[in-house]
């Protein structure tokens, strides 16, 4: 792996390993830990490109009007770190973070600050189609009405012309360090990426969780599908836009998903809609906090999860450890709560660990992907 130096790191915090292959030391011996305690081994680190791989970004807009900054806060502060070619970043990231400090520039939008609560533009999500090339821009903004981002919002259309995927409004006017606040108006372009992930298409809202490394996350769809037979009754519970599940549904008996989030959900129902009519019946949806499904796991002979950072919710692994499906896939992004899951779905006797494999789904940082598969005793 050879990268060029870094023009942004100081003070850029986002890569501190910058130009390491692998994964950091601290995780990688978390999961042999868990490997030896369930005597399976740890397979070898799965690897994608070493740059321009991330297709999402969402970047704070700080500075002035006449200058402003696109980038991420410096360590333990609300300082910009402004990163205008971000190495990491897909090209046109970058480019669509330069259309829009021209737009800020050319309709005098003032950027937003933090002490005072004054100013207009507060971030920026940027998500690239691969596809297409093209980019969805979501502008969110210090108001309750898309009103005052409206000039810049045709400046920016004007100047990415068909490169732009679609366009949205966010409105967060709460002191708060949550990006997103809870107003949203499609303003122009098309509604969601489609993205084509393990033999479908997968829709995502502006507002929906998405990977920002797909290349790597297509890797993890298929090492799952790969786990699962034809016509098999599946569950994917913290489903999202329905990554794992939509690709399914052509060779499964039945697939049921389940999501809490509106944005993950309307999603998934474009997912659907895009499948032919025959092939979207075998598909039900269980709204709602995934604690709350333990019937999705009746009948289920595949079950997949991918829940956040802090893991399975309790009453769902003790579901899944009382019901124990032939097999579970189980996609974590934090060693900590994975090696806690795991102790638990196992502790019954009734499932086993049978695999554990990571993913470089976050190079240069301590984060790491992990696919445990969990079969019945």
């Amino acid at each position: 792996m050879s990268l060029p130096p870094c023009t942004h790191r100081p003070p850029c915090p986002g890569c501190p390993r910058y130009g390491e292959a692998g994964i950091d030391a601290g995780p990688h011996s978390s999961l042999r830990h868990v490997a030896a305690a369930h005597s399976v081994a740890l397979d070898d680190v799965v690897e994608g490109a070493a740059d321009a791989f991330r297709v999402r970004a969402r970047l704070a807009v700080r500075g002035r009007a006449a200058s402003p900054k696109l980038g991420i806060f410096q360590q333990g502060t609300h300082r910009i770190a402004d990163i205008p070619s971000c190495a990491v970043h897909h090209p046109r990231i970058n480019e669509a973070a330069a259309a829009i400090k021209r737009a800020i520039r050319a309709c005098d939008v003032a950027p937003y600050a933090d002490a005072p609560r004054r100013g207009l533009l507060r971030y920026v999500q940027i998500v690239v189609e691969r596809a297409s090339g093209r980019v969805q821009i979501t502008l969110v903004a210090n108001c309750d009405s898309p009103r005052p981002v409206l000039a810049m919002a045709g400046a920016l259309a004007d100047q990415l012309g068909e490169r732009l995927q679609g366009l949205w409004w966010n409105g967060n006017t709460e002191r708060t360090n949550v990006i997103f606040g809870p107003h949203w108006q499609h303003l122009a372009g098309e509604e969601a990426v489609r993205e084509h992930i393990g033999g479908a298409d997968v829709f995502f809202p502006p507002g929906a969780f998405g990977q920002s490394n797909l290349d790597v996350a297509d890797r993890i769809v298929a090492d799952v599908h790969a786990l699962v037979p034809d016509g098999a009754a599946v569950a994917e519970l913290y489903a999202g836009c329905g990554s794992f599940g939509l690709g399914l549904l052509r060779r499964a008996r039945e697939v049921r998903f389940n999501e809490e989030s509106g944005h993950g959900l309307r999603g998934l129902e474009l997912g659907l809609a895009a499948l032919p009519r025959e092939i979207g019946a075998r598909a039900s949806i269980f709204g709602g906090d995934a604690a709350e499904q333990a019937r999705m796991l009746d009948g289920a002979d595949v079950v997949i999860v991918d829940p956040p950072r802090k893991g399975l919710a309790a009453p769902l692994a003790e579901a899944l450890a009382s019901t124990a499906p032939k097999m579970l896939a189980y996609v974590s992004c934090d060693p900590a709560s994975l090696r806690r899951d795991v102790a638990v779905l196992s502790a019954g006797g009734r499932m086993r660990l049978a695999g554990l494999r990571p993913y470089a789904l976050f190079p240069y940082t301590e984060h790491v992907e992990t696919l445990a598969v969990l079969r019945a005793v």
